[in-house]
């Protein structure tokens, strides 16, 4: 009996008959060597890097796709985020349910293929109605990369590695924006925005394959040593998260935190070309280097530094307090390069503090999140952490930030970019109140955690 036919029957591991039990062995065996555990894990990132890549291509496109295109700021927004977060966070909880009771590689694996397929079919796009539908693809097959992805990397890494693990798998998000922005400038100035889409999709094939074929999919609990159990039922798990006061300001604050990094970012290529005419290829190098390496070293150190202080404290609350100071070093930086700077290379430049504060938040959240729930809840509690964050992040940050640039801009001209931005960054206000009511009760709440 496979291991997959075992768990999606819920069957607790101590009914394995032995040809599992040895199968089980040998992959625990195999985990046990660090460099087999970081192989996995560079391979996930690098899926997160793909995934980033044809989320976000789109953006450095945006000035193309528009012209060509003949859509609005706020029509635009919607292709950027509403689009790809419909699909996204509603389908990411039954896929979540799938990679609890199932083989989270072979989902991620099936995954990546549909995304990148869907990426690729965006050049095809000949109208709006057409890329959104393509988009809407993009987010059914991104729908199941995360959540199984968070539970693996969850189950290898014990739990004082466990938020340094998770951010350097959340260095796909920055990794992809540095890849997509870098190669879509070039790719765009030298082909077209169509062939764009083609080439940064079909490489997720090669990913797929690489996912399948190499990863192990490790037992369930494995690094806590805990015993394996029946995975609870979707409403189970919502109520249980429902029920910790500190998950719903957690998962709001995180909500917030990603609309203003998404309306923020979603804009900055077009806020670059638009208010200060930087070429495509400069946008490109200027921001693309700038907001991927920015955002590398802030995920990293979001998740690096709570591990740290947690650990050296003995307070978990840390995994809250390093993303609600990071929402609050954002706001001058970020007000600063949409405001004062006054060419395109000092904006791009002093976008480096906002991006990199900005980082902080993702993997510590995420964290948090599986220290609150039991081991067959962790894809699940993942995928309702990215429900609330995309669909008010993704699916609203860049398309009420482009509908407020379309206000504007009769009174303000191209400069409307610049202010709609700066208004998107205040909401990081409300943000840290968020975060800040979730250290009131987080303490109890991991207390209270099941096996």
């Amino acid at each position: 009996m496979s291991e997959n036919t075992t768990e999606a029957a819920g069957t607790p591991n101590e009914h394995i008959d032995p040809e599992h039990d040895a199968e089980r062995a040998s992959i625990i065996q195999a985990y046990k060597n660090p460099h087999y555990r970081y192989l996995v894990l560079g391979i996930l990132t690098a899926v997160y890097v793909s995934n980033f890549v044809d989320r976000q291509v789109i953006n450095v496109l945006a000035s193309y796709i528009i012209e060509d295109l003949d859509i609005s700021d706020g029509q635009f927004g919607m292709l950027s985020g509403l689009a790809f977060a419909l699909i996204y966070t509603t389908l990411g909880i039954p896929i979540a349910r799938w990679a609890d009771i199932g083989n989270r590689r072979n989902v991620i694996a099936i995954s990546v293929t549909i995304w990148s397929i869907m990426t690729a079919a965006c050049g095809a796009a000949q109208n709006f109605a057409q890329l959104f539908l393509a988009r809407f693809g993009v987010g059914i097959g991104e729908a199941g990369g995360s959540p199984p992805a968070h539970s693996i990397v969850s189950d290898i890494f014990p739990a004082h590695q466990r938020a340094t693990a998770l951010s350097v798998y959340s260095l796909g998000v920055y990794g992809g924006i540095l890849v997509g922005t870098l190669g879509g400038a070039y790719l765009v100035q030298f082909f077209d925005w169509r062939i764009a889409f083609v080439v940064v999709g079909l490489p997720g094939i090669f990913l797929a394959l690489l996912v399948r074929f190499v990863i192990k999919e490790p037992p369930r609990g494995m690094a806590e040593a805990r015993k394996d159990v029946a995975p609870p039922g979707f409403f189970r798990v919502v109520g249980f998260l429902w029920e910790r006061k500190s998950f719903r300001h957690l998962s709001f604050a995180c909500a917030l935190h990603a609309f203003v990094t998404y309306g923020m970012g979603n804009f900055m290529p077009l806020f670059l070309g638009r208010v200060h005419g930087m070429a495509i290829l400069d946008v490109g190098w200027y921001y693309g280097l700038i907001a991927g390496i920015g955002g590398l070293a802030g995920t990293f150190f979001g998740g690096w530094m709570s591990d740290r202080m947690s650990n050296s404290t003995g307070d978990k609350t840390w995994y809250v307090w390093i993303p609600f100071i990071s929402t609050l070093l954002a706001i001058p930086f970020a007000l600063i390069t949409f405001l004062v700077m006054p060419t395109g290379v000092s904006a791009a430049f002093s976008y480096l503090l906002p991006v990199f504060a900005g980082g902080w938040y993702l993997a510590p959240c995420i964290a948090s999140t599986h220290f609150l729930v039991g081991i067959r809840m962790r894809a699940m509690a993942s995928a309702i952490l990215f429900f609330v964050l995309n669909l008010i992040g993704l699916g609203l940050g860049p398309m009420l930030t482009g509908f407020v640039s379309d206000m504007l801009t009769p009174s303000y001209g191209d400069n409307a970019l610049r202010y709609a931005m700066s208004i998107t960054v205040l909401v990081n206000i409300w943000c840290a109140l968020h975060y800040y009511w979730a250290t009131r009760t987080i303490r109890a709440d991991f207390d209270r955690a099941p096996d």
